[in-house]
């Protein structure tokens, strides 16, 4: 498998943090969607509750919550995850991903919903010096 690099955005603080998840951690996830709550335990956050809010494949390409699956799809959208109409009625078929994780997804977007007792600035400063 890959790889996952995660993208921890704080609502308390408005803080983002990253973190490079290992494989092992990162096999962990995979079947996991868009939407479910996961133990902080996988990001070395005790005590956090976190959620998946989207992320995207190797090539860049957004998940989106409310396609099912993990393929690929290319769809017709008008205002949406993933593009922005410069006019008013403008559409374009875009590529989609569904919301399930694989092996694929590169980047997870996640934000804290439950707060532990440490800060998160405390419990990653270690693997970042």
């Amino acid at each position: 498998m890959a790889e996952f690099k995660t993208v921890i955005a704080d609502p308390k603080s408005k803080m983002a943090y990253q973190k490079v998840l290992s494989e092992e951690k990162s096999n962990a996830l995979v079947g996991k969607s868009i939407g479910e709550e996961i133990d902080g335990i996988f990001f070395d956050l005790p005590g956090y509750r976190l959620k998946i809010t989207g992320g995207s494949d190797v090539s860049g390409v957004p998940m989106r919550g409310d396609i099912s699956g993990n393929q690929r799809r290319r769809l017709l959208m008008t205002n949406s995850v993933g593009f922005t109409p410069l006019k008013d009625g403008q559409r374009k078929r875009k590529l989609i991903r569904g919301k399930n994780l694989s092996g694929d997804i590169s980047q997870i977007n996640l934000k804290v919903v439950e707060h532990g007792p440490k800060s998160i600035k405390e419990l990653l400063k270690p693997e970042e010096a």
